[in-house]
């Protein structure tokens, strides 16, 4: 089959997924404006009962351990930032959307999604590290979250073929997105493109979503996001914490952690770090989920 019969197959899948919900795209809306006030969330988010709770459960979470039960919704989203509201908003709206299980065909979801959770956490954790203002941390989260978002659509709309994809990865010791391409002509940060901009979740996502395969290609405003997931990638499939069907994934140009300030002894030292946030971040998933 010919790429761009692929790709209209794979399109044409993803026009036909739920949109975002009327709330997440206010939500959206609202968080583009600087001048966003957690009284205006509050607005918006009192009016879904479902998204309402989902921010109280955050707040009263283990994630977050307050001393207080926290009852009042004004003030749950000013403890938790405007961006951590905007981001569990996003995931939930994506997980209620792709996160089941007859999603996944060829990839076992529950090492996908840590894999997924993997991601994100140490890329917050080289963001925090690396001084990365506190506002935008989450970002980094969803950001790695959602990385490998386009390896569903391939393995559910495909999944003869995925499979074939990794088996061909194993034998012959090459990364995934490379396997893809030969079995299937397109790969998932391409695929993961395409649902980020279907869903309008802003180009810093779709950066890091399209480029995490292609650092040598990257020219845009947003290096350190598509470098934080890029490096946080390779540290989750180098550990195989979880599993995404990459266990030969390719070596970072040394420029990568040139510029963010990291190397090896770093990510090595993180890894209990990493998977105490990963317990804790499971909780920030099943809320949203």
């Amino acid at each position: 089959m010919e790429k761009q019969q692929i790709l209209t197959i794979i399109k044409s899948y993803i026009s036909k997924m739920p949109s975002l919900p009327t709330t997440v795209s206010k939500i959206l809306q609202i968080c583009n404006d600087p001048k966003t006030s957690p009284g205006d969330l509050n607005q918006v988010i009192s009016l879904d009962p479902v998204l309402m709770g989902k921010v109280m459960r955050l707040i009263n979470s283990a994630y977050y351990s307050l001393p207080n039960q926290i009852t009042s919704l004004v003030r749950a989203i000013i403890m938790l930032g405007i961006n951590t509201v905007k981001n569990l908003a996003i995931s939930t709206a994506i997980l209620g959307n792709l996160g089941k299980k007859n999603n996944f065909q060829a990839l076992n979801m529950n090492g996908f999604w840590r894999h997924s959770i993997c991601v994100g956490v140490t890329s917050k954790l080289i963001a925090r590290y690396r001084k990365v203002d506190p506002s935008l941390l989450e970002g980094y989260f969803v950001a790695g979250l959602l990385h490998d978002l386009g390896k569903i659509p391939l393995n559910n709309k495909m999944s003869d073929e995925y499979v074939e994809a990794i088996s061909l990865t194993d034998k012959e010791h090459i990364p995934l997105y490379k396997s893809e391409e030969q079995v299937i002509e397109v790969n998932h940060a391409e695929v993961g493109k395409l649902i980020i901009e279907s869903w309008k979740l802003g180009k810093d996502i779709e950066n890091a979503v399209y480029y995490h395969h292609a650092l040598d290609e990257y020219q845009g405003e947003f290096l350190d996001v598509v470098y934080t997931i890029a490096a946080a990638n390779i540290f989750a499939n180098t550990f195989e914490i979880g599993f995404s069907g990459d266990r030969y994934p390719e070596k970072l140009p040394g420029s990568v952690f040139k510029y963010l300030g990291i190397n090896w002894d770093y990510l090595e030292g993180i890894e209990d770090q990493v998977n105490s946030e990963i317990d804790k971040a499971q909780i920030f998933l099943r809320v949203a989920g």
